[in-house]
This record gives C-alpha cells, structure tokens and sequence, in this order.
C-alpha cells in the first residue's frame, strides 16, 4: 500500500507540473500573439460612415471587412512637393522613378526626391479634367532598349480615347524620341471622363490595359459591347496586337484585344507576386468601388449590376447587385474609396505587409493596405489619413519602400524605419 501511495503522489506531481508548463507555454503563446498585433481583421472595420444604399453583400466579408493595424515600425517622408498634376509612379531598373504628369510631361526622380526636368516627346493630350499623359510602365529590356509605354488621353478633332504609345528615352534624359501610337481604345467621343487607365507588363512580356467607358449615359453601355474597347481590360503585345488565344479572338464582330468587360472606371492594376493573378482596381458611382480579380472573357456587370446609385440619388438599372453570368466583386465600398493606382507589396521589410494590396484612394485621402488570403480580403488599415492628399498612385521601389504621388503635386517615400 505504502509503494502505490507513494507513486499515486508522484504521478499527481508530475501531472500538476506538466498543467503548468502547459499554462505557462499558454500564456507565452498569448503574449506572442500580442506582441505580432492584431489577428487578421480582428479590429473593428475602418469605415465607420453610413452606406449610401441598403444593398446586401453577395457573401461575407466582401464589404467592411475587420480592420488590421501595423506594428512594424515605418517611416514616412514627403520627398518632392513640386510635380505638377502627376499621376503615375513606377521603377527603373536603376532605382530611380519614372513620374507622369498630366499636361504631357515625364519626370525623373531618384528615392531622394531630386527631380530631372520635364521630359518631352509626346503628342498632344487632352488633359480636361481626368485626361492627360496617364500610365507609364518601362519594357521588360528597358536596361538596353531605353523603352517606353505609356497610356493617355489622345486629343482629336473627332474627341478623345485612351491611347497606348511608345517611345525611347532619349541617353540625356530630355525627350521621349520616336512616339508612336501602337493602340487605340476606340471609339473616339468628345468628353474627358473615365479614360482608365493602367498598362501593365506580365511576364510573357505583353500588355494588359484598363480603359474606362467614358462616364457619359451615351457610352456607359459601351462595357457591355465587345464591339468597343471601352469599360475594358484589353491584351495587346508591345506592338499593339491582339495576344494570340485571347478570350474573344473567334468572336464574330468582337475585339479581339478584349480580356474582359463590363469595367466602369479602372484605374488601377497589378499582378499577385505568388498566384500571378491579374487584380484591378475600379471607381463606382456614388458607392460600389470595386477590387476585382480578373479572368479571361469574363464580365464584371457594368452598368447591369453595381453597388453604387448615381450621383443624384437614383438607382442605376433595375437597381440589382448580382446576375447570372456576371461576376462579383472580391471587395467593395460604400461610402467610396475613389481608387487610382495601386501596388502589392513585395519586399520583406515589413512582413506582415507581404503580399498586401496598397490602393491609393482619391476622395478618401488615404491610403488603403487590405489583406487577402484565398482570393478574399480578411482585413483593412487606412495609411496617411493625416495628410489630407488624393492618393493618385502607389508603386512599390526597387529598394523595398512605397512610392506615392498625389494630385497636389506631393512624392512619398513610406518604409521601414531602419
């Protein structure tokens, strides 16, 4: 008897002391946790205004997701104050930046804010209002070629369409030699709404291009015909044809460098870094911003089925958010976010913003950093709501930091504080 008490005692001690080990490893976990932040979308969601409809989400999480906060560290600087009406920015291979303005001007600037001259070189744009010189994306082999694409507001006696060029840049950094049209979003009409427009390179070296349906009540039906380049994502190769087994290339009456359709205003596109997926971004109405992952031949719903209402109120359509046929949105807002361009995030300065999606937002002036694992977004922050800027466009630099330029003429340089 006294052999059994005295191992029943040290079975019970070894049980007490391995239940304290457990809380201890327990509460290191907890502390752990804390330490890293937040979880995913733990946070109450970042919009906190009213909706400007009653319209339902298709499924959860596509609207006000949770919100996230960062916790690493980061520093932000405003590097150059004097660009005029820039609307893109984008990398070199050297680490310095390529910069768009709106009235038909390139600049140069290095991740210290000096800034070369305006650059020339371009054709005539129509820069009323949301026209102008637009995107700017350099080519696969700029280091020896010297290329590149550009998309903007071509200015006619007919009107205006989003125009894809090309040209080389010259060995003193001045002009922009040999412009040449490659691509044109047709058809012509005269206003200077809604043009788009993003170009993109993928790595087989050709070309996706967003252009807008033009805002108009006469074109807006546009995004639905496959007979127009507007309201679109097109691919087209660094010439300007129709990427061999595009989704419409058979399609009698079809244009053939159409990707996918029923697109508003889509302004702003780039590739996930680990499923090589296309995403875009697109302005709604008064509400319904959307993020979209993009697949070949697919229609977005424009302006069939939305989230938002028209500017004065009224619902657009029959006033539906779904259709057979037409597909949802991976996200949207409502009130807007307006977004323009938009980056992920690639560097591993800041780990818990890998593979973030960053989208510069214009009448909300901020920054928009969502989290998306499996095709979904699981959490949103808002970055430099202090500042008070339209977030016209974010890349990402070669170094690891995030570029911003906003329509005040600002350049933003954000990382991590070493």
């Amino acid at each position: 008897m006294n052999y059994l008490r005295f191992t029943l005692l040290i079975l019970s001690a070894f049980l007490l002391l391995s239940a304290s080990c457990d809380d201890q490893k327990s509460k290191r976990e907890s502390e752990d946790i804390q330490d890293q932040g937040p979880v995913t979308g733990s946070l109450p969601p970042v919009e906190t205004q009213s909706p400007n409809t009653g319209y339902e989400p298709a499924f959860e999480g596509q609207t006000r997701i949770g919100g996230v906060r960062t916790t690493t560290p980061y520093d932000v600087q405003v590097i150059a104050e004097d660009l005029s009406s820039p609307w893109a920015v984008t990398s070199i291979p050297d680490g310095r930046l390529l910069i768009t303005q709106k009235a038909g001007s390139l600049r140069i600037a290095t991740t210290t804010g000096t800034l070369s001259e305006p650059i020339t070189g371009f054709p005539k744009v129509d820069d009323r209002r949301q026209g102008g010189l637009l995107d700017v994306a350099p080519a696969p082999d700029f280091t020896t070629s010297r290329m590149l694409y550009f998309t903007f507001a071509e200015s006619t006696p007919q009107g205006s369409l989003t125009a894809v060029g090309k040209g080389r840049l010259s060995e003193d950094e001045k002009q922009i030699e040999n412009f040449r049209i490659i691509f044109r979003a047709i058809p012509y009409f005269d206003n200077s709404m809604h043009f788009g427009s993003r170009l993109l390179f993928d790595k087989k070296g050709n070309i996706f291009v967003s252009t807008g349906e033009r805002s108009d009540r006469a074109t807006r039906p546009n995004a639905q015909k496959l007979n127009t380049a507007h309201g679109k994502v097109l691919y087209i190769t660094s010439e300007g044809q129709p990427v061999p087994g595009n989704p419409f290339v058979d399609t009698t009456g079809a244009l053939p460098e159409i990707y996918s359709y029923g697109h508003r205003n889509p302004q702003g596109l780039d590739i996930h870094p680990v499923t090589g997926e296309l995403w875009m971004s697109e302005m709604g109405p008064r509400g319904g911003d959307e993020v979209n992952l993009i697949k070949p031949g697919i229609n977005y719903g424009w302006p069939t089925i939305t989230y938002g209402i028209e500017y004065n109120g009224d619902i657009i359509g029959d006033g539906i958010t779904q259709k057979e046929g037409m597909e949802q949105p991976v996200y949207y807002w409502d009130p807007v976010q307006s977004p323009s361009g938009m980056t992920f995030y690639t560097s591993a300065d800041i780990p818990e913003w890998e593979n973030n999606l960053f989208i510069g937002g214009l009448s909300s002036k901020h920054i928009a950093r969502l989290v998306i694992k499996d095709n979904k977004v699981v959490g949103e922050e808002r970055l430099l709501e202090s500042e008070g800027q339209r977030f016209r466009d974010v890349g990402t630099g070669n170094d690891g930091a995030l570029y911003a330029v906003t329509d005040a003429g600002r350049l933003y340089r954000i990382a991590r504080v070493e």
